[in-house]
């Protein structure tokens, strides 16, 4: 299992889970939302930083929600 930590763009959160293998850009994720229920969300972005320890990459996966309503989109983003 490879720990991964996911930023949500949707929910502005950030959350470390344990994935079989790291996913690529465009695939999409089935993640827990806040409410409990689970929803479909796009990787937009994935790196690797070196961790504190050893000689180690740490993932980092960057994600928004598939079907995001206009409304929650903010104004600055379409500039």
């Amino acid at each position: 299992m490879i720990e991964i930590e996911i930023q949500n763009e949707t929910h502005q959160t950030q959350a470390r889970l344990r994935f079989a293998s790291v996913p690529r850009i465009g695939e999409g994720v089935r993640l827990r939302e806040p409410n409990g229920m689970w929803e479909s969300y796009d990787v937009l972005d994935v790196w690797y930083q070196k961790a504190e320890f050893g000689d180690v990459w740490v993932p980092y996966v960057h994600v928004r929600a598939t079907n995001v309503p206009m409304a929650a989109v903010s104004t600055a983003s379409r500039y």
